[in-house]
């Protein structure tokens, strides 16, 4: 498979742009009334669900915008990439093994307007149910400096305490929690808000250390940065809203709110994030991310795909990896192999668990089965895999913190069972009696 543009856009790309086209295409969803950010946005959103939803007047909020939905389905970032939707994960995996590092600009558009006081009341942060512990960004990005490895971006929801602090979800163990960790001191941070969709889509990979995700999005599409104004660091240039401030070792409850899996995750402490200045773009547009909708599933679940399938290759021959918004993006996926060998469907199901530890059940299928297309997917089950020879049950697995079903205990490793299913073709069967019968075409 060779990408002509090797898996990147040339073309400078910001938020703005995608809502350009998805306008042009017919895409776009406008709502000119006023609408509340206080559960009456997130009500709207969640109608659209899979379409961008563009909100032209933020009740209360003069000069700002709302966006939903840019993120929402997969060909909305194959148009910002400028591939096939088939093609996603192998441009990904050359930006991760291809990173550019970003050009430094002085004169940015995140920086249009520099606030004079901060105050998180004057931005339209949504509260998505009434039960939420409080209103939350969620389509947020912070960048950070770690101590020894350098720059770190990663997506955290962020439930506002006040005019000033935020209380973060950080993961133990993951690369902001590490970087806090390392500091005796408060950590400079910058949340970005309303990036482009490949700055989005690399803060959600996994780089290796030392890599820094906005090289991965400069590979994807030319992301020039610029540095802020009180915290050391480089931000996107042309995202709309940035808050800078300090990641404390301060806790505050965070939660309860509406994980990726639809259901309620629990209140635990989370980091406290104070915000020292706010600076943002003219006639601003706030990104609405919704919890457990179609826009959050496609970012946690797709930008693991090439990890997945850098794993699978160095087992068998792996052609694409499809991570399905049927098991909530993050726990289910389907991974599409050219068997070269008896034992390839097996290595590949062990391999896939490998390259995303959070999966649950994976099924392996051939390359004539598009692992896009569930019809397809379950047809291959039915017609390939016997469950005494195909099934692989792995008990007592790490699992993921998000499964409602799996083992719980404080302090310890979420516990699961997993599942494989190798429903390619069986070795040395007569491939013709497997094959779909294909109607001629004109």
């Amino acid at each position: 498979m060779t990408i002509p543009t090797r898996g990147v856009t040339m073309a400078r790309m910001q938020l703005r742009d995608s809502i350009a086209w998805a306008r042009a295409s017919g895409d776009l969803v406008e709502v000119t009334d006023p609408v509340s950010p206080n559960l009456e946005m997130a009500r709207v959103a969640h109608r659209y669900d899979g379409r961008p939803v563009l909100f032209a007047h933020v009740a209360g909020y003069p000069g700002w915008r709302a966006l939903a939905g840019m993120a929402s389905a997969r060909r909305y970032f194959a148009t910002a990439l400028g591939v096939p939707v088939a093609d996603l994960v192998h441009a990904l995996v050359h930006a991760l093994e291809q990173p550019r590092p970003p050009e430094v600009i002085t004169d940015a558009p995140c920086q249009d307007v520099v606030e004079p006081t901060v105050d998180l009341g004057r931005l339209p942060i949504v509260r998505h149910f009434p039960f939420d512990g409080g209103p939350y960004v969620t389509a947020g990005i912070m960048v950070l400096n770690d101590p020894e490895l350098g720059p770190n971006v990663a997506f955290h929801r962020l439930m506002q305490l006040d005019g000033r602090r935020l209380a973060a979800r950080v993961v133990e163990g993951r690369g902001t929690d590490a970087a806090l960790k390392k500091s005796p001191h408060d950590l400079p941070v910058a949340i970005c808000i309303g990036a482009s969709l490949p700055v989005l889509l690399a803060a959600a990979m996994s780089a290796p250390p030392g890599v820094s995700e906005l090289a991965v999005a400069n590979a994807l599409a030319p992301t020039p940065l610029v540095a802020c104004r009180s915290v050391p660091l480089l931000v996107p240039a042309d995202c709309e809203v940035v808050l800078e401030g300090r990641l404390t070792h301060a806790t505050a409850p965070e939660g309860p709110f509406v994980d990726l899996t639809e259901t309620m995750d629990f209140v635990r402490p989370g980091p406290v994030v104070e915000i020292d200045c706010i600076t943002h773009r003219r006639d601003p547009i706030f990104h609405v991310l919704l919890p457990g909708g179609l826009e959050h599933k496609h970012l946690m679940g797709m930008p693991k795909e090439p990890s997945m399938m850098a794993a699978i290759n160095r087992v068998c021959r792996c052609t694409n990896v499809a991570i399905t918004p049927g098991g909530t993006s993050w726990l289910h996926a389907v991974v599409q192999i050219d068997k070269q060998a008896p034992d390839d469907g097996r290595a590949a199901i062990a391999a896939a668990f490998r390259g995303h530890g959070s999966l649950k059940h994976v099924v392996v299928v051939d390359t004539d089965v598009d692992p896009f297309n569930p019809a397809e997917v379950e047809w291959a089950i039915a017609t390939r895999f016997q469950a005494d020879r195909d099934l692989v049950v792995l008990a007592d697995q790490p699992g993921s913190s998000l499964d409602p079903s799996a083992t719980h205990r404080p302090g310890e490793k979420t516990r699961t069972a997993k599942m494989g299913l190798d429903a390619t073709i069986p070795w040395g069967a007569d491939r013709s009696a497997f094959e779909k019968v294909r109607y001629a075409t004109e």
